[in-house]
């Protein structure tokens, strides 16, 4: 834990800085997302598919009048096929100029992380390609992939 000194010179404790992170897993591992980014965690609701789309692009859906394009991150990050369970989620992530869902086999938990337990990804991780990751934290146990959401959504932001 770190000190910081008051104005008259005295010390006191304060938290070591954080990052708020929604965790969800995939297959047997954890990721993280920055709890900023995320609008809200829904069911899956039906989607309608677009032709001619990356094979993980799953199509859109009507969010409350809303569309939004969802994205299979288990086929972008070429890991294997998992039907959806009851525990499938939609994660509606709002983005500089961008409104996107991804679909994540289970949301966790949300967790603050604190910046020091955090390590800068390997170029490759489990078949994961370190770009897509902005750090890796240890925590209870586990390890837990951070998201670069720059870096794996960024082709679509507006510019």
């Amino acid at each position: 834990m770190e000190l910081t000194k008051r104005s008259n010179g005295s010390e006191w404790e304060t938290e070591a800085a954080v990052d708020q992170q929604i965790l969800f897993k995939m297959g047997n591992e954890y990721y993280g997302l920055s709890i900023s980014l995320v609008r809200e965690i829904i069911k899956p609701l039906p989607i309608t598919r677009f032709p001619k789309s990356p094979p993980y692009v799953e199509g859109v859906i009507d969010l409350r009048g809303r569309i939004l394009p969802i994205i299979n991150l288990r086929k972008m990050f070429d890991l294997e096929p998992l039907e959806e369970t009851d525990d499938t989620r939609f994660v509606d992530l709002q983005l500089d100029g961008l409104n996107i869902g991804i679909i994540v086999d289970a949301v966790s938990e949300v967790m603050n992380i604190p910046q020091n337990v955090i390590e800068p990804a390997p170029p490759i991780i489990a078949g994961v390609e370190g770009k897509y990751l902005h750090g890796i934290a240890r925590l209870n146990d586990k390890l837990i992939m951070l998201l670069d959401v720059n870096e794996i959504f960024g082709q679509w932001k507006k510019k």
